[in-house]
């Protein structure tokens, strides 16, 4: 099969036991996932298949949405609520509405942030995790990172909570800005509870569970489910081809420059609806990076 599953993910397994547990459901080898989301973290985990891993790559520019909830009075090693607590506290006021959207405009826009030490990040050739175990902090890179949106849903006094909703750039850490909105509001905190609601365009009431998917399976269905690959390429500019191009295009053979201008690239090439190529610009000609062999549109 070849496509986008929109997957569900639970808590639980990381994204690696999902696409693990996907080859057996699915008894198909070619298969990948957009982008890791924690073990305690469900929701959205578009999920490639087939011809659908050579789109991969291409997905840098998509944002992600989040609904998360800052605990406060307590931060932890891995600033989430797994982590051991390095700072607690019960002897706090619960910020005001007007307070709490202060602070959260000052983490709008382009800003600064310092991976956590439990991630994945790589500094002179080794995860910061693996230095985390060791008991070893090393100085991180400081990373932008832009923050599209972030907004307070509502918030719990008796516990402490603060629920927001963050529209985000790719690579952004939601554990290290519920760490941050803590320390400007001047209280020790970590994330709590964490679920991604939009990933790659594909958002939470378009996803399927392993429940549903494995139902569909056993009655020979589980392609229903897929949605087009080009459902991940929303942010590339398209040219729409003619039969004779399109054909050139299956072949990738290298064409001249459009007449028609391409703003983002690389680009699509479509035909009929249907995804063909992405190709890229070099000098006078355009030229394929990838060459797809749909079996479904």
């Amino acid at each position: 099969m070849d496509g986008i599953l929109p997957l569900f993910k639970p808590k639980g397994p990381t994204s690696h036991d999902c696409v693990f547990k996907l080859r057996k459901i699915l008894g198909q080898k070619k298969v990948g996932h957009t982008g890791t989301l924690d073990p305690e973290v469900e929701g959205v985990l578009p999920i490639c298949l087939g011809e659908g891993t050579k789109v991969i790559p291409f997905l840098t520019g998509h944002v992600k949405e989040y609904i998360a909830d800052i605990q406060l009075g307590r931060s932890t090693t891995t600033e989430d609520a797994l982590g051991e607590t390095v700072t607690q506290t019960s002897q706090f006021d619960m910020p005001s509405d007007t307070e709490i959207n202060r602070i959260l405009n000052m983490f709008t826009g382009n800003i600064s942030q310092v991976p956590p030490m439990y991630s994945a990040v790589k500094v002179q050739g080794k995860k910061l995790y693996e230095y985390a175990r060791q008991g070893i902090d090393i100085e991180r890179p400081v990373r932008q990172i832009m923050i599209h949106e972030l907004e307070q849903l509502e918030n719990d006094v008796a516990s402490g909570v603060i629920r927001v909703r963050v529209v985000c750039s790719k690579g952004t850490y939601i554990r290290t800005l519920c760490v941050d909105i803590g320390k400007a509001l001047g209280i020790p905190a970590h994330m709590g509870t964490l679920i991604r609601t939009v990933s790659d365009g594909i958002s939470f009431k378009e996803t399927v569970t392993f429940t549903e998917l494995e139902e569909k399976a056993l009655q020979k269905e589980a392609s229903s489910l897929l949605l087009p690959v080009e459902r991940l390429l929303t942010h590339m500019d398209a040219i729409q081809l003619n039969e004779a191009t399109a054909k050139r295009v299956s072949y990738g053979q290298k064409l001249p420059l459009p007449e028609k201008h391409v703003g983002t690239d690389p680009f699509k090439m479509m035909y009929e609806d249907k995804l063909l190529a992405i190709y890229e610009k070099r000098g006078n000609i355009i030229k394929p990076v990838r060459v797809f062999n749909l079996t479904q549109k």
